[in-house]
């Protein structure tokens, strides 16, 4: 079992996370890891079987069917369909991707589920492999996906105009698909360096609430794929693809720090350290719309009693949800709503939630939620600073018609670690998230045995489970 590794001048990152994935059993996986493997599993199909539907989705569907047309190969959820492995990993993270309801790493500031899961699924299938060595793949790819946003420091990354989900994505889901292969430390090596020239993600789609960033997890996954299985044939990557002085960690981020790669390595499990969503949108936008739903319930106010909602939000979120004012006050798009705090707060003041149902183009042409944008101000609330990336507070301030004045401070946005959903809340996400594309039976199937996945005969009978059989 893997005791830890070195927490200072460690000069072989690459090497040093390659070894400690290589070797690392599902023995050795402590039984909380294990757990919130299976619970971020189902949460992952909930949503990408729900973002099977999305416009999105279906014209990647439309691309695989035309340009690889197959009958056997990947389960594409939600669907009938299969692909070839690499390309059913790809359609499976596009789609779990396009709801902005998948799983998030506050300290890394990415979604880590919707690219290891595509890509630790559709190498099992490939390689036949079992619910267990699935279990491993899926903690160890979360455990380099988010060690390595969070040592290149999400605020300069995204400053630098990156989207970490899709760039730290391409290595977390190479460790994953890796895992599964059996590769060896030193073919690991390779497949990271590979996947160190396949590591893109562009924030730019904010600018037109463009569908790019939808498919980033599942190129990710793709690519992590092709990187393990190019390697295990013997092709060379750089053996610092990392740490190298034109590697990952510099390239990608003016201030990152190299330590946190292998900090407490094998002594702490980034997979017990994420979050779920309960709101369709920005994990930015989480903490502020449940101070407003907070301040509306506890004071029995109605949309008719709001004056004027101020928001506090973290500075690295600013630029994503709240700036600029023409592109967030006045969304086109279901993209550009996902992204718009004014739009998040408007409808969980009118509607009194920002599920699924509200994030859809009928709310954006909606007048009514207009008009409760403009009374929506957004402002960086500096209180929080200190405690980002590792915790993400939001405040919020209701003012009414009459004068009251109502204030939230939100510590632990819902879905935290801290504040999490149980296995019950998480299975009613579930079953909400599929009512559209499972029976009631197959949904509550597919739910009872993901939660005991471990001890599934055949992965691949399970897998099956996850196609669309309506």
């Amino acid at each position: 079992m893997k005791t830890g590794a070195r927490t200072s001048e460690t000069k072989e990152l690459t090497r040093e996370l390659a070894r400690f994935c290589a070797g690392t059993k599902y023995e050795d996986i402590p039984s909380e890891a294990v757990d919130r493997a299976k619970y971020f599993a189902m949460d992952f199909i909930g949503v990408a079987a729900r973002g099977s539907l999305e416009a999105s989705t279906k014209t990647m569907y439309r691309f695989l069917r035309e340009f690889c047309p197959v009958s056997k190969g990947g389960v594409i959820i939600g669907t009938k369909d299969r692909a070839p492995h690499h390309y059913a990993a790809l359609a499976n993270g596009t789609s779990s991707h396009s709801l902005e309801m998948d799983d998030v790493s506050n300290e890394a500031s990415l979604h880590p589920g919707v690219a290891i899961f595509p890509a630790a699924l559709a190498a099992c299938e490939m390689a036949g492999k079992g619910p267990k060595r699935f279990i491993e793949a899926a903690v160890l790819g979360y455990e380099v996906m988010i060690r390595l946003g969070k040592a290149l420091g999400p605020k300069a990354h995204y400053a630098q105009g990156f989207h970490p989900t899709g760039t730290c994505g391409a290595f977390g889901a190479t460790i994953a698909a890796a895992r599964v292969f059996g590769l060896t430390d030193a073919q690991t090596v390779d497949a990271l360096g590979i996947a160190g020239s396949q590591a893109a993600g562009s924030m730019e789609f904010l600018a037109q609430g463009a569908w790019t960033k939808r498919m980033h997890p599942g190129w990710a996954a793709h690519n992590g794929i092709f990187a393990s299985l190019l390697a295990k044939k013997g092709f060379k990557g750089p053996s610092t693809i990392l740490e190298g002085r034109s590697g990952f960690l510099h390239a990608y981020s003016p201030s990152s720090n190299h330590e946190t790669v292998v900090e407490d390595l094998g002594r702490t499990w980034a997979i017990t350290r994420t979050s779920i969503k309960p709101h369709s949108c920005c994990r930015y936008m989480q903490g502020p719309i449940d101070g407003i739903l907070s301040i509306m319930k506890e004071n029995g106010l109605g949309s008719a009693d709001i004056g004027e909602v101020t928001l506090g939000i973290l500075k690295a979120g600013i630029p994503i949800v709240a700036v600029p004012a023409s592109t967030k006050y006045a969304p086109k798009t279901v993209v550009d709503a996902q992204f718009s705090m004014p739009f998040g707060a408007a409808v969980a003041i009118l509607f009194g939630e920002a599920s699924l149902d509200q994030f859809r183009q009928a709310r954006v042409d909606d007048p009514r939620v207009k008009e409760m944008m403009t009374r929506v101000r957004c402002v960086e609330d500096s209180r929080p600073e200190p405690l980002y990336p590792k915790q993400w507070p939001a405040s919020g301030k209701v003012q009414t018609k009459r004068g009251q004045t109502f204030t939230a401070w939100v510590g632990y946005p819902r879905g935290d670690p801290e504040n999490a959903l149980s296995w019950d809340e998480l299975t009613t996400k579930f079953e909400r998230l599929t009512a559209r594309v499972y029976t009631k039976d197959r949904a509550r199937r597919i739910a009872r045995e993901t939660r005991k996945l471990e001890k599934v005969g055949n992965l691949a009978t399970w897998s099956a489970l996850l196609q669309k059989d309506r």
